[in-house]
């Protein structure tokens, strides 16, 4: 587990990007928190980074996916907050995005117990006041690996 505070959107930001090198392939980064906690501002700073850009990366509250091509593998940025049953997601192409494409998920909740285990990384934001606290845990063992050897300085 590690646990990083953001006091500032550039910490937020500098958060998301040191994280992009751990990325592989399969990879699922779950984002657990409330309405407003920082989920899309926190996928946003990652993708631009994926993509050497700075692209437009707009919650997809309405479409449920928006895909991005970059040079490692594909980004799959679903927000099932909308997501009426688990079972839906199978409609978004999910499945394959696990197999060969990182996903990120806000609201991963609603995918109940269809949400895998493997290859998941959970990020829990917190907010205290006008601070963010992301706490990173997995029981993958390949993330624990490299949420130990993850090194920030902020």
């Amino acid at each position: 587990m590690k646990i990083l505070k953001a006091l500032t959107q550039e910490d937020t930001q500098k958060i998301s990007i040191s994280l992009a090198p751990l990325l592989r392939s399969g990879d699922i980064i779950a984002l657990w928190g409330t309405l407003g906690s920082g989920k899309t501002a926190f996928t946003r700073y990652l993708i631009q980074h994926l993509l050497h850009r700075q692209e437009s990366v707009p919650s997809p509250t309405f479409t449920l996916l928006q895909v991005y091509d970059t040079d490692l593998f594909p980004v799959y940025h679903f927000d099932l907050y909308r997501l009426e049953k688990p079972n839906d997601a199978y409609e978004l192409g999910i499945e394959e995005a696990f197999i060969d494409a990182v996903s990120i998920i806000e609201w991963p909740e609603k995918m109940g117990s269809l949400l895998p285990a493997a290859h998941r990384l959970n990020v829990r934001i917190k907010v205290e006041n006008t601070t963010r606290i992301f706490i990173f845990e997995s029981t993958d063992s390949s993330w624990k690996e490299r949420i130990n050897s993850w090194q920030i300085t902020l």
